[in-house]
């Protein structure tokens, strides 16, 4: 039995794989630990890609070979822009995050990064190429927020943050993605190989950076 063309990209990202999913962010997320600076850092730094995020579903859908996908990826744009995005707003409420401080705070190499790679892979026009990065960026999310023991941490900020990434509608979307980058992606192998390692790797320096730049 073959392997699956997605469990061979994520084979080939390791070490930073399982760097990313057992990341020390992630433990201290599962027991409610993760500093509020160190929180809200990370939320400031993860919000900036919502517009890199949008413009690459848009080019998923755009370049989606099939009425099925661009209906299901259209359905997850709804979630981005609606549940998703109303946590982060009820997220910096909480922890007391100004629109001043959000606006002057820089972004850190690894979101730069992450915001460049999703821009690349939407300006190919290529179906396989964006999937590869909406792969990486729902696929490890889904893995480390499986891991998460009950109970829950009591406050909403770390606990949404997990359920909105193990959700049975999220565990759906990751075997949608998964399923279409199968299909699609071995006629353009090689770029997919080198998009879906780097976005992997930039998943863990981004985990990095939340202890390295908290928000101050």
């Amino acid at each position: 039995m073959t392997n699956r063309f997605t469990d061979d990209l994520r084979a080939a990202s390791e070490p930073d794989w399982t760097e990313t999913v057992g990341h020390r962010f992630t433990k201290d997320l599962f027991g409610g630990t993760v500093p509020p600076e160190v929180m809200a850092g990370y939320l400031v730094q993860d919000y900036r890609f919502l517009d890199s995020f949008l413009g690459l579903l848009g080019a998923a859908i755009a370049g989606a070979d099939r009425l099925e996908a661009r209906l299901r990826l259209g359905r997850f744009v709804g979630m981005v822009s609606g549940d998703e995005n109303t946590y982060f707003l009820r997220a910096f409420a909480a922890l007391g995050v100004t629109d001043a401080q959000r606006a002057a705070t820089p972004d850190t190499h690894a979101t730069a990064g992450f915001k460049a790679i999703m821009q690349e892979a939407a300006a190919t026009r290529s179906y396989p190429a964006a999937l590869s990065v909406l792969t990486v960026a729902e696929w490890s999310y889904l893995d480390w927020a499986s891991r998460a023991p009950r109970p829950l941490p009591e406050t909403f900020v770390h606990a949404e943050w997990i359920t909105l990434h193990n959700g049975e509608d999220f565990r759906d979307f990751v075997a949608f993605l998964r399923a279409e980058l199968d299909r699609v992606g071995p006629a353009e192998a090689e770029r997919c190989h080198d998009l879906f390692v780097r976005a992997v790797a930039l998943e863990r320096a981004f985990f990095d950076a939340a202890y390295e730049h908290p928000l101050t």
